[in-house]
Order: C-alpha cells, then sequence, then structure tokens
C-alpha cells in the first residue's frame, strides 16, 4: 500500500482558504544567460545560484538567450534597456543585479533585498 493511499482527506477549512500562501512560494526570478563569452558574467551567475541554493531559496532560472523577448522581459523589469545578467525580480518587484545582491550579502540583509521579508 502506498504512503496515505485509502486515507481520506479532511476537507479544506474555510477560515484558511483566505490565508497568504507560504513565503516559500515566492516569484523569485534569476535571469542569467548560458551564452556569454564574458567570465565576469558567468562568475557573477554563478555566485548568485551559489548562495541562493546554500540558502535553499527556491528561484527559477530564466535563460535570456534561448528567446530575445525573455531579454527585453529582463530589461523592461530592471528598467535599463542595457541591463545584463544576473538581474533579480520577485514577481512585480525589481530586486535589483549582482552588485546589489553581494551587498545585501555582506550586510545580512538578503531576506529583504529579494523581498521575502
Amino acid at each position: 500500500m502506498r504512503g496515505g493511499a485509502g486515507r481520506k482527506q479532511p476537507p479544506p477549512d474555510p477560515a484558511r482558504s483566505s490565508a497568504r500562501p507560504p513565503r516559500t512560494m515566492s516569484c523569485l526570478k534569476l535571469y542569467s544567460t548560458s551564452v556569454t563569452g564574458s567570465r565576469e558574467i558567468k562568475s557573477q551567475q554563478s555566485e548568485v545560484i551559489r548562495i541562493l541554493d546554500g540558502k535553499n531559496i527556491k528561484y527559477e532560472l530564466v535563460d535570456i538567450s534561448q528567446d530575445n523577448a525573455l531579454r527585453e522581459e529582463m530589461r523592461a523589469k530592471a528598467g535599463d534597456p542595457k541591463a545584463i545578467p544576473p538581474q533579480i525580480v520577485n514577481g512585480d518587484q525589481y530586486c535589483g543585479d549582482y552588485e546589489g545582491f553581494v551587498e545585501a550579502v555582506e550586510q545580512n540583509t538578503l531576506q529583504q533585498f529579494l523581498k521575502l521579508a
């Protein structure tokens, strides 16, 4: 018998249905590129990924090299027509770029920077 098979699930509690989802269900996006000749961009992307993974922060990796529309989306959200990866967005809120990310890590304000707090 599979785990939980045959057990009835309790009906949803209407008092909880309007509760906000847990913060782990954020829409954090990391705009990056898999195609670049820049060692600096590769290094910055790797560091952001390493830190997010190390802190168990869930995010969606968006590869802008797959579609020009994604690059334009990233630049629109950053408010900079020349923005380059990595760029970080939470939902519709722009969080910042690599420099802002590193500063937040150093100042121990990463949750606020990522708009998770």
